[in-house]
């Protein structure tokens, strides 16, 4: 970057969290945004106003992982050993709280109505994953009120639990591969992501372990038998987290250590054996980034890290594009707003360039404009936050200081 460039400056920062933000969402086509925090606590923030429309007390500890089910219906993990899933919907919204944790209240804040609550063990600080219930090409894919969700074992915690929801039924259980040496364990699941694989259609579980190792498991729906299609050892510390591409063609992880590793997913076990290396690696020099996401289109991710700073990284070359800084502890969660490509706006560039780049002087390149809809001219003020907040391209992250920040990037 330019040394006499401005630094990026977040576009709204978000108060109301007492405890630092543990995670972090996005839901409903971008309205709302989900943050949870260390006492259990999580706010539904409306973005066409930038205020809480719901606070609640999910969890009697911290949250682990939080996520949209539908448009209607929120899933939280905490770290009071449950997993629950909320209905919350805009009705619902109007009769609860919106007095936030750092608010002094006397008052109790009522809770959406609870559709389900899991047992689980969340003793190795490991999130949930969840993905439909039927792969795109099953007769069954409609069924949208199911899905599967990965969980690590109650009993063994480098075993992951696969549940069917709504009927709590426990389906699968994956066991950890075998190490080369009898006297090495690759320790506790961190890190999880289930989903379907698009070429051979077929239940796929991605995992990262303590000791750095991440493994991609494949179910044969003949055999029901789990298989190890990938893995590898990139990390010399604890996977922290982990996400697949939008394709579903590849992962990226990152650790307690400064690796940041770009790895396939096969769509079957290969026949010479479990590949064992990752496509790339790259050494950040910046140890502890964790909340690894993958924006939607494919084109840039994102990293929390314990040294204050938000990273932003080109998904193709794995490059350091820019570092957000603006809290003064460290951040623990990022999410990405779905990249919707607004009418007023161009497509996003295979490279996107920095946020704080400047036209060189005497630069008399053509200027391209942009006639806006006339529908958009028309709308009302209500319609136009909405419209913003469903096509801004937010990056929002999450710190140890309670505060959320939302940027405009790329």
């Amino acid at each position: 970057m330019a040394s006499n460039a401005r630094p990026a400056q977040p576009k709204t920062i978000l108060r109301g969290h007492k405890t630092p933000v543990q995670v972090a969402a996005f839901v409903r086509n971008n309205e709302r945004l989900l943050t949870g925090d260390s006492d259990g606590f999580v706010v539904a923030w409306d973005l066409t106003i930038m205020r809480p429309r719901a606070v609640w007390q999910a969890h009697t500890a911290s949250i682990l992982g939080i996520a949209g089910w539908g448009h209607d219906r929120i899933i939280t993990h905490g770290r009071d050993n449950r997993l629950v899933v909320w209905k919350l919907t805009a009705e619902h919204e109007n009769v609860l709280s919106t007095s936030l944790p750092l608010d002094p209240s006397s008052q109790p804040r009522p809770k959406p109505w609870m559709l389900h609550v899991l047992q689980i063990s969340t003793m190795n600080f490991c999130s949930f994953s969840y993905c439909p219930a039927y792969p795109d090409n099953s007769p069954a894919a409609a069924a949208a009120d199911e899905i599967l969700l990965a969980v690590p074992n109650t009993l063994s915690s480098e075993s992951i639990d696969i549940f069917h929801l709504p009927s709590l039924a426990r389906k699968h259980t994956v066991g950890l591969p075998t190490s080369s040496s009898p006297d090495q364990k690759n320790g506790m699941a961190m890190s999880l992501s289930l989903f379907h694989h698009p070429t051979s259609h077929h239940l796929t579980l991605v995992a990262g372990y303590e000791r750095g190792l991440a493994a991609v498991y494949q179910l044969d729906p003949n055999t029901s038998k789990w298989a190890v299609t990938y893995q590898s050892n990139p990390h010399t510390q604890p996977i922290l987290s982990l996400d697949v591409s939008p394709d579903e063609s590849f992962f990226l992880s990152s650790g307690a250590d400064a690796t940041i590793a770009k790895h396939p997913i096969p769509s079957c076990p290969p026949s010479s054996g479990i590949i064992q290396d990752p496509i790339l690696t790259i050494n950040t020099r910046h140890a502890g980034q964790q909340s690894l996401r993958i924006r939607s289109d494919n084109l840039i991710f994102a990293t929390a890290g314990w040294d204050s700073m938000v990273r932003v990284y080109s998904v193709k070359t794995m490059k350091e594009l820019a570092v957000l800084k603006w809290h003064q502890q460290g951040c623990y969660a990022v999410a990405f707003a779905a990249a919707n490509t607004s009418p007023t706006t161009s497509p996003p560039q295979e490279e996107p360039p920095r946020p704080d780049d400047k036209k060189p002087e005497g630069s008399h390149s053509k200027e391209v404009t942009t006639q806006v809809p006339k529908m958009l001219v028309e709308q009302t003020p209500k319609q136009k936050r909405l419209h913003q907040a469903r096509t801004a391209r937010w990056l929002a992250a999450g710190s140890k200081d309670g505060r959320v920040s939302l940027w405009d990037v790329y």
